[in-house]
């Protein structure tokens, strides 16, 4: 059936989409044998680590429901599934081909899933009062999902703060975490006095075992050390600095902590290449001199070395680096209820199993 190595098939396997690669499975026995074994889905997964996509939820103004685009650089746009799920849900955080949604009709309910292979676990419900109670809009202040593909585990943190009924949040900020190993949630407390945007909340990124969040005021970046449930900050580069216009997102590049500061006329670029000393170094400088129009709502999503993923109102653009051409991914035809950036998440897709 095969005239190439088994080492070149799965080279080649390795790079379709993952519905496809599911239609392999039945070519022949061979084929099906090396996509299943371990080396293939670490292979697949490394290969897939540098193809990010782009997620997002799109509420339509004369329907109950949301739907789900993806928004792929070399595939287009397709539709995302969540029906599987059997509830109405949102899409709340996104971690190396998974998604943590928390459903709409059922407060404290959360989910984890993998949209291209419709794998999901439902979360058992903590012990603990929820913690959708201790923030006055309803939800966690923070809700992070961190999957860790090499150990093929999740965990799903939801953190806020305590607020007894008629006061206001004393400082105190409590954090559940799930471990999908142990099938059990844990908790920690702790004192933190930072707010955090929807975007802040929304921007959050799994590096060096941690979740971290960029602070409301952009003063500096929380993180979660999920080994040993701790809190650290992280200073941003000296030369970024927020308001006067300067809008700053924290994003993640090639498996590091990254910064993207946005001006009037400016996108600025930063990578932590050396976590533990803190040390920042640019990657990229580009001119919005062209976009000047759509520079007030544009919301970097989602990066690589090669290109941005950007969304605004009613677009999802990107950017590519070495041309330095814009490009227009996506558009919303209809009235939609809520901005573009507002539920986007980046995206990967993967294989890995709940």
């Amino acid at each position: 059936m095969s005239f190439f190595p088994d080492e070149v098939l799965q080279q080649i396997l390795a790079r379709l989409p993952l519905k496809s690669l599911f239609r392999t499975k039945t070519v022949c026995k061979i084929w099906y044998r090396l996509t299943s074994d371990k080396y293939f889905v670490q292979l697949y997964n490394e290969v897939s680590s540098k193809h990010p996509m782009l997620l997002v939820e799109i509420s339509d103004s004369t329907e109950s429901k949301s739907s789900l685009i993806c928004v792929d650089n070399l595939r287009g746009v397709s539709e995302v599934s969540l029906d599987f799920l059997h509830d109405r849900i949102k899409v709340r955080a996104s971690c190396n081909g998974l998604l943590c949604c928390s459903s709409v009709p059922d407060k404290g309910v959360y989910y984890v899933c993998n949209p291209m292979t419709r794998e999901w676990k439902l979360l058992p419900k903590s012990r603990e009062r929820p913690v959708t109670r201790f923030h006055p809009d309803g939800e966690a202040t923070l809700i992070g999902l961190a999957c860790d593909l090499t150990m093929n585990k999740f965990s799903v943190v939801l953190a806020g703060y305590h607020r007894t009924f008629g006061h206001r949040p004393d400082g105190t900020f409590i954090c559940l975490i799930y471990d999908s190993e142990s099938n059990k949630w844990r908790k920690f407390v702790s004192f933190q006095d930072h707010q955090f945007s929807h975007m802040n909340r929304n921007q959050v990124v799994f590096v060096n075992g941690a979740l971290h969040w960029l602070t409301g005021s952009s003063s500096c970046i929380l993180a979660l050390d999920l080994d040993c449930d701790t809190w650290r900050k992280i200073k941003l580069p000296d030369v970024v600095f927020y308001g006067s216009g300067n809008r700053v997102y924290l994003l993640e590049l090639d498996g590091c902590l990254s910064v993207i500061q946005i001006s009037d006329v400016w996108m600025k670029t930063w990578v932590l290449k050396d976590y533990y000393r803190e040390e920042w170094h640019t990657v990229d400088r580009v001119s919005l001199r062209c976009i000047r129009e759509m520079v007030p709502s544009i919301f970097p999503i989602s990066q690589t070395n090669e290109y941005v993923f950007l969304a605004s109102h009613k677009q999802v653009l990107v950017y590519h680096r070495k041309s330095r051409l814009w490009k227009e991914m996506y558009s919303v035809k209809n009235s939609s209820t809520l901005p573009l950036w507002f539920s986007a998440h980046a995206f990967r897709s993967t294989i890995s199993s709940l």
